[in-house]
């Protein structure tokens, strides 16, 4: 019979195949007491189970192959520092020493243990964390109980004859789609080597791992398919919708010729947009648009080159000081890893925004948080400038970086004259520095972040002291609608069309058109394809995105004529609500 689970959408396409069921390590472990003088080998057990993997993740990243997702390195080594946490190992040796558990017992209590610390963070990229962790428990309880990595390829067996195999058997090979809990870093890395077509995971959000590795490696997946892997068979017939964020099992002849027609439609626009890449985003009425690319670590700026990408709009660089356990990178670090970004975008501008973290982004998990409400709390710029010891650290770095490319410098979350103030007195403490030590450096642009309304309703005042502006639309979308996008209670208040937040970026927009100054939007607005027109409407002229959305986006400014778009966009503007079909144009 045919049923269809539904989850997160998170990578474009769709996958045909038969499924193969990967079930959760820890869904049967053993939980018995053990004697006392059994204490010694039970810890022996953890310890070699874990060293096991630690090895196997290491060799993993020896023989990563070039065309590898740069994600799938940082994730490795989150994994390798879980493995080596305190927290973990020494709570499983309690649990074995105290309690007197046996070895699984422990190892999944501490999990659990952990887990409400991650839990119970607020910043919705932190708190998937949790997955990461889970996979490292995972790993180790499959190396002690003796089983194989569940992205290897299955071992051939008899199947039964159904009619889509009549269907498909005769025109292709018929691929396998893999069902499982969850998938780590390192199944990820042996996914692009296996035979899978496809994955779709119980658990996960649009920020976790296996979503962003996912849609690096253009690979169809669902996430947060709840019990996914409980109501599919083994060898059922399953199609992933990755546009959709569907699955569907146990599909009927004509959905299954359905979506293998869509399914070469699909193949057959991106290779037509494969052909974009070179070719300049210009609307119809001849408006040059700028493309650029968000990047969290140096190594994707390669993926950004070959996606097309202009330049980078947004260099998150928090992520080079996160899971650091208090060891902050230094000033040459910094530097050296602006630098390798600075040379993969092949001499393109590079905008690197100062760390974005406190609050409700620790640098650490074990990061304790004292404020009532985290999101309005120490974070971004006032965490920086809390510290001017480590923002002159950061600065000096990226103003030693902009003498071997183009380089812009963004503040986020600035709200206060005060604060900009302080900021760029910073900034020439930062240069004074430099010359007291005879060490070169390069110009920088200037620009500050876009992301509470405070800011969005001064933004005269921000265009006297700054080059350019960015609208973190995430952020922006948050304050303004008071709604947290990571509580399920209220995230579909979460409105990037709520009048409210169009005039805010409108206001932005035309005031940065007046002064001569450029505006862009870095946030999830900038690259869903949905919302471009209306932006070049509004009279944006830059866009940053994930890599992999730029080309779609560069299609529908290719067809867009914004002497049409900017009556109807302000007709848009003034109406009260917005419905989704008002975007059609």
């Amino acid at each position: 019979m045919t049923f269809s689970v539904h989850g997160l959408a998170v990578a474009r396409g769709i996958a045909i195949g038969r499924a193969v069921l990967v079930a959760s390590s820890r869904v049967d472990v053993a939980h018995y007491f053990i004697q006392p003088e059994q204490v010694l080998a039970e810890v022996e057990r953890v310890r070699q189970g874990r060293n096991a993997v630690a090895e196997e993740l290491q060799r993993l990243q020896a023989d990563m192959p070039p065309d590898a997702p740069p994600e799938l390195t940082a994730l490795l080594d989150v994994h390798l520092m879980l493995l080596q946490d305190e927290m973990l190992t020494g709570g499983v040796k309690h649990w074995i020493s105290e309690r007197l558990y046996n070895a699984e017992w422990a190892l999944t209590t501490q999990f659990e243990l952990i887990a409400r610390q991650f839990d119970e963070m607020e910043d919705e990229y932190l708190r998937e964390r949790k997955a990461d962790l889970e996979q490292v428990v995972e790993r180790i309880l499959r190396y002690m109980k003796g089983v194989a990595s569940p992205v290897a390829p299955p071992a051939s067996s008899p199947r039964r004859k159904t009619q889509q195999d009549l269907l498909l058997d005769d025109t292709v090979d018929v691929p396998l789609v893999l069902v499982a809990h969850d998938l780590s870093p390192a199944d990820m890395l042996q996914f692009k080597q296996s035979v899978f077509a496809g994955f779709v995971t119980d658990v996960g959000g649009k920020t976790s791992h296996t979503a962003i590795v996912a849609r690096s490696m253009d690979i169809p997946a669902v996430v947060g398919a709840r019990s996914a892997s409980q109501l599919v068979r083994q060898d059922d017939w399953v199609i992933i919708d990755g546009d959709a964020g569907v699955m569907i099992v146990d599909p009927s002849p004509i959905i299954l010729a359905e979506y293998g027609f869509r399914q070469r439609q699909i193949d057959l626009e991106r290779e037509r947009l494969a052909r974009l890449r070179h070719t300049p985003a210009v609307t119809l009425d001849g408006h040059k648009v700028e493309l650029l690319a968000n990047i969290e670590q140096p190594g994707d700026a390669a993926a950004a080159v070959r996606a097309g990408a202009v330049g980078v709009g947004l260099f998150r660089s928090e992520f080079l000081f996160m899971g650091k356990n208090g060891n902050l990178p230094d000033e040459d670090e910094q530097y050296r890893a602006y630098c390798e970004a600075i040379d993969g975008m092949q001499g393109l501008p590079v905008t690197i925004r100062t760390i974005d973290v406190g609050a409700d982004k620790p640098l650490d998990k074990g990061f304790k948080d004292t404020h009532l409400n985290p999101a309005l709390g120490l974070r971004a710029i006032r965490w920086s400038l809390a510290d001017p010891s480590m923002f002159r650290n950061q600065l000096r770095a990226v103003l030693r970086a902009a003498a071997y490319g183009k380089v812009k410098l963004l503040f986020p979350m600035l709200a206060h004259l005060h604060e900009i103030e302080q900021t760029l007195a910073q900034v020439e403490l930062a240069r004074a520095e430099l010359d007291a030590r005879g060490v070169p450096y390069g110009p920088v642009e200037l620009g500050a972040m876009i992301e509470v309304p405070a800011a969005a309703l001064m933004v005269r005042s921000f265009l006297r002291y700054f080059d350019f502006l960015s609208i973190g639309t995430n952020d922006l979308i948050q304050y303004t609608l008071a709604i947290d996008r990571a509580d399920e209670a209220v995230a579909h208040l979460y409105d990037p069309l709520h009048p409210a937040v169009l005039r805010l970026v409108a206001d932005v927009i035309a005031e940065g058109e007046r002064q001569g100054k450029s505006v862009c939007v870095c946030g999830e607005t900038a690259g869903d394809v949905t919302m471009t027109r209306l932006l070049l409407g509004l009279g944006l002229r830059s866009f940053s995105m994930h890599p992999a959305q730029i080309l779609a986006v560069k299609q529908e400014i290719l067809r867009a004529d914004t002497r049409k778009l900017a009556p109807w966009a302000q007709q848009v503007l003034t109406g009260d609500e917005l419905p989704a079909a008002s975007l059609m144009i």
